[in-house]
């Protein structure tokens, strides 16, 4: 089942983490993302394997993946970065399937 439009009340910016150069890291352009923002702490894992608190997370639809690192700016101005993410997927169920995105 898909995320149901309504749901997504928020609209993130994502800039898609390229790598690092000698100057610094590189993002693709501005992504405009709607999703629904929670803005509560809590612990996650990084891809590393270690324990990290995430500031924020967000929840939009399946076919959203940014990479680790990716900069994300919240409709208040801040603007953070991607540290992990989870793809609860219903599968049959009647629940939606989504992307929950995990935010420094």
């Amino acid at each position: 089942m898909k995320m149901p439009g309504f749901l997504l009340q928020h609209t993130v910016q994502v800039e898609a983490y390229l790598g690092s150069s000698s100057k610094g890291d590189l993002y693709g352009a501005a992504v405009p993302v709607q999703c629904l923002l929670d803005e509560r702490t809590q612990m996650v894992t990084n891809p590393a394997g270690e324990k990290v608190t995430s500031s924020s997370s967000y929840i939009t639809r399946l076919d959203h993946n940014p990479p680790p690192k990716s900069r994300v700016t919240l409709p208040d101005g801040r603007v953070t970065k991607v540290i992990t993410i989870a793809r609860p997927d219903g599968g049959a169920l009647p629940v939606p399937s989504n992307t929950q995105v995990f935010l420094q």
